[in-house]
């Protein structure tokens, strides 16, 4: 059963038979908010790119992005860039897997951002989310959705985070600027 997260939710990923989640997947999809013009309304390719940065102890350690695609120690894996979104019709347009049992004991936080490498801003953009899965069987776990476009090029989508010897997932919906997770790293501090 999926839950629908708001911004700062955060819940638990242990298993309803009280096991652990040993691989996710953070799904990211967004569509082009139509534009009216004098011809009537188009819509015009969007290029959102989705990273994730490892961090230990609040220090950023490892990212995996469209140029980076698997983390250096193999734990996390980006599934490849998509360059025009909508693609999955209500479906993941760039994945970002996780095997949670590989990632090293120092990783404590991984933060999900979504940003437009073009310099599109999200009020060009609709029907925003990112969802986590678990990769075992498909199962959608949890589901955040941005509501409303804004003149930002980024969010801060969530992050994933140990809590005791389990994770948790918080939702984090913050917008920023930057085309770039480096960009980026100034508001994600703050966030950790």
């Amino acid at each position: 059963m999926t839950v629908n997260m708001t911004k700062g939710q955060a819940i638990s990923l242990q298993k309803n038979d009280g096991g652990s989640l040993t691989a996710v997947r953070m799904g990211l999809g967004w569509q082009a908010a139509p534009r009216r013009g004098l011809f009537g309304s188009r819509t015009r390719e969007i290029d959102l790119d989705a990273s994730a940065v490892l961090f230990a102890d609040k220090q950023p350690v490892d990212v995996v992005f469209f140029r980076h695609l698997v983390s250096d120690d193999g734990s996390v894996r980006h599934t490849g860039d998509n360059l025009v979104g909508g693609v999955g019709q209500g479906g993941d347009d760039e994945a970002i897997l996780v095997d949670l049992q590989r990632l090293p004991v120092h990783i404590d936080q991984i933060v999900f951002t979504v940003n437009s490498f073009t310099g599109q801003t999200f009020q060009e953009v609709q029907n925003a989310f990112c969802r986590l899965v678990d990769e075992t069987n498909g199962q959608e776990l949890a589901r955040y959705t941005l509501a409303g476009g804004g003149a930002y090029t980024a969010q801060i989508m969530a992050k994933v985070h140990r809590v005791g010897t389990g994770w948790s997932m918080t939702a984090l919906g913050t917008p920023a600027n930057g085309r770039t997770f480096q960009d980026l790293m100034p508001s994600i501090l703050p966030l950790l």
